[in-house]
């Protein structure tokens, strides 16, 4: 019989995971997997059970969460020498990296994904050493995800980083940056930047509708600074997933990416990476092509 870990946490989302944990080990055991599970009672448990575990003891990994979560079980395998395939059961707030793999969000339809589903290879990035897989990010918004009152976004979902995300509009102020990828450099002062290696990020699921999670090159968006009335009008664009094209966008695409911080100000040098606290700037993006394989629906 197979062997698969099932990492999950209890507070992600609406909590309701835990109380159908059935649901999923139903659909496991009757494909041939005999299943393990580590619940992420604490920080660092997901990431300790991975580094205490003999890398081919399993067939298969499986995270149940956000993708916060996702991200501490892949920075884990691969600091630790873990090749197998993931799988993810989506019970966050946003999913952004489930919803880009068109992942269903009910329990039973994804737990299929991984016994009758297909596996294809995703890029990896390292952000100064700090491994991501659907985004970086810095400027406005950046640290929405960690400034959220848990209860809250559990509560309002998506809804949450909208809200806390105007809250800042109010003391919005430029960052002046050098970015540099393999070809061109940028002197700018922006208000946010994107490495995308996905199509999409905090609930906007379609801003980069081009990328691929497999191809080797990220999708870098970064909105200049403008009035806030043109701010506005690419946050509406935004939501139409029309921004790409722009002349107040920065869009380009790369395997490489630096960004520079030509400002004093250290609260702006915190990044996100998957809506977790990531490297502060400056920062050097590199795309680690086919490193981790995923269950993708057939």
């Amino acid at each position: 019989m197979k062997k698969l870990k099932l990492f999950y946490n209890p507070f992600s989302g609406d909590k309701s995971f835990k109380h159908s944990i059935d649901e999923a080990v139903r659909v496991f055991q009757r494909a041939g997997f005999e299943t393990h599970l580590c619940r992420g009672e604490k920080p660092g448990d997901v990431a300790e059970n991975i580094a205490q575990t003999d890398p081919d003891f399993y067939d298969a990994y499986v995270v149940s969460g956000g993708d916060g979560t996702i991200n501490i079980a892949a920075n884990a395998m691969l600091n630790h020498g873990h090749d197998v395939p993931v799988g993810i059961i989506p019970s966050g707030t946003a999913n952004d990296l489930a919803t880009y793999l068109k992942i269903p969000k009910e329990i039973s339809k994804a737990a299929k994904v991984i016994t009758d589903g297909r596996i294809v290879p995703c890029d990896v990035g390292s952000a100064n050493g700090r491994y991501f897989i659907n985004v970086c990010a810095g400027g406005l918004f950046t640290n929405v995800s960690n400034q959220i009152d848990r209860e809250f976004k559990n509560t309002l979902g998506k809804f949450a980083y909208y809200i806390e995300g105007l809250g800042q509009l109010s003391g919005i102020s430029p960052l002046p940056v050098r970015i540099t990828n393999s070809t061109d450099v940028f002197t700018e002062e922006i208000y946010l930047f994107l490495v995308l290696n996905t199509s999409g990020t905090g609930g906007f699921n379609d801003i980069s509708p081009e990328s691929s999670v497999s191809d080797g090159l990220f999708e870098f968006i970064a909105i200049k600074a403008r009035p806030l009335r043109e701010l506005a009008v690419l946050m509406v664009k935004m939501l139409k997933r029309d921004i790409i094209n722009d002349s107040n966008i920065i869009y380009f695409k790369d395997e490489y990416i630096k960004i520079e911080p030509l400002f004093e100000d250290e609260k702006f040098f915190v990044t996100d990476v998957d809506g977790e606290k990531g490297p502060e700037m400056p920062i050097e993006i590199r795309n680690l092509r086919n490193r981790l394989r995923i269950f993708m629906p057939n």
